[in-house]
C-alpha cells in the first residue's frame, strides 16, 4: 500500500465527516460564512508549518520514506503525502466542533 492510498482513505473520512456536520447544522449559510477564513488560514499556517519541520526533519535524518511508497511529488524533501494529515486536520477539527457544540444556544448560555 503506498502512502497516498492510505491519505486519501484519511481526507475521505475527515471529508465525510464534515459533510455530515454541515449537513446537521441549521444555519448552513452561516456557519460556513463565519468560519470559512478561519479555517483557510489555520490550514495555510499548518501547510506552511508542515513543510518547514518535516524538511528539517527528513534532512537531518529523523525519518525517511522508502521511494517505492510514495508518489514521488515532493516540496523540498516532504513528500506531498505529509500534507495529507494536517489537510485532514483542517476538515475534521470544525466538523467535531459542529457535531458537538450544543444545538439550542439559549438553554446553554453561549
Amino acid at each position: 500500500m503506498t502512502y497516498l492510498l492510505l491519505c486519501a482513505g484519511f481526507l475521505a473520512a475527515a471529508a465525510a465527516i464534515l459533510a455530515i456536520a454541515v449537513t446537521r447544522t441549521k444555519d448552513r449559510g452561516a456557519v460556513v460564512t463565519r468560519w470559512a477564513g478561519a479555517v483557510a488560514l489555520a490550514a495555510v499556517v499548518v501547510l506552511l508549518l508542515t513543510a518547514v519541520f518535516d524538511n528539517l526533519m527528513i534532512a537531518v535524518g529523523l525519518f525517511a520514506y522508502k521511494p517505492e511508497h510514495i508518489s514521488g511529488i515532493l516540496i523540498g524533501r516532504a513528500p506531498i503525502e505529509d500534507f495529507a494529515y494536517p489537510l485532514a486536520a483542517m476538515l475534521l477539527l470544525p466538523a467535531l466542533w459542529l457535531l458537538i457544540r450544543p444545538r439550542d444556544r439559549r438553554h446553554h448560555g453561549s
